[in-house]
């Protein structure tokens, strides 16, 4: 095993590894990431002396370590979308009773930055550091709608359309279609696409040259976010909340 090779391997095991918040058995990281026990042994070993990782002893799962928190205190820090917009998504979240995410691209997927969670219960899988696909959700058509004609081409290709629910984009020609809608409309949705139960509305953060560097939605359970609270309230709400936040970046509508 080559140093290069070890690093590779550690850092995968690290990438799998965050995927699980509440630890992983060595038995269970094999089989995901393709590697002998042994092998995934000695890895966990270093990166256990080095705090990346931590052991559950009751349960004998492996977590990330807090030296990962201390890597990123810098970055996330640093990431001042989360900011400028945090009163802005803090006011809507509250005016709306509802979970509001803050995103951007990363990679081609969705990353989520920030999370302003509301007093009622809702039940979907997502935590800041959260990555999901951009083809079925509101934040992530929203980016898409941004890029430029190549990049969002390369995306759209390399895309595997995976049908979470019934209602989840299936191909690339269903979702240029969408995404034209997008732009004609300034908003996005994700329609029980990827979650079953769970409706969003996404709208975009803008620069000063109007480009759209982040995004962000309001999620909740179809029960309360139907399609006539989405058009009659939501809808304008999300519009304005962008248009705030994307003047504090010098974004003036129509220059």
């Amino acid at each position: 095993m080559t140093n290069v090779q070890s690093l590779e391997r550690a850092l995968m095991l690290l990438n799998t590894i965050s995927e699980y918040p509440d630890g992983i058995q060595i038995a269970r990281l094999s089989e995901k990431v393709g590697l002998s026990k042994s092998t995934i042994h000695r890895l966990l070993s270093t990166l256990l002396n080095m705090n990346y990782v931590a052991k559950v002893e009751e349960t004998d799962k492996y977590k990330l370590g807090y030296q990962v928190v201390y890597l990123s205190r810098n970055m996330i820090n640093n990431l001042d979308i989360i900011n400028i917009s945090k009163i802005h998504l803090e006011h809507l979240s509250n005016n709306v009773n509802e979970t509001v995410h803050l995103c951007i691209e990363d990679n081609g997927e969705v990353l989520y930055v920030d999370k302003i969670e509301s007093n009622q219960t809702i039940r979907m899988f997502s935590r800041i550091g959260h990555r999901s696909p951009m083809y079925c959700t509101g934040v992530g058509k929203i980016l898409l709608s941004g890029m430029s004609e190549d990049k969002y081409n390369k995306i759209a290709q390399n895309t595997i359309y995976t049908s979470k629910t019934a209602k989840t984009i299936q191909s690339k020609q269903e979702l240029d279609e969408e995404i034209k809608l997008v732009k004609k409309h300034g908003y996005a949705l994700d329609n029980i696409e990827n979650e079953e139960g769970i409706r969003c509305i996404a709208a975009p953060i803008r620069d000063f040259q109007g480009r759209i560097i982040a995004s962000f939605s309001i999620s909740g359970p179809t029960s309360r976010m139907t399609m006539e609270r989405v058009n009659d309230e939501l809808i304008d709400k999300v519009k304005e909340t962008a248009l705030n936040i994307s003047q504090q970046y010098g974004y003036r509508p129509g220059v």
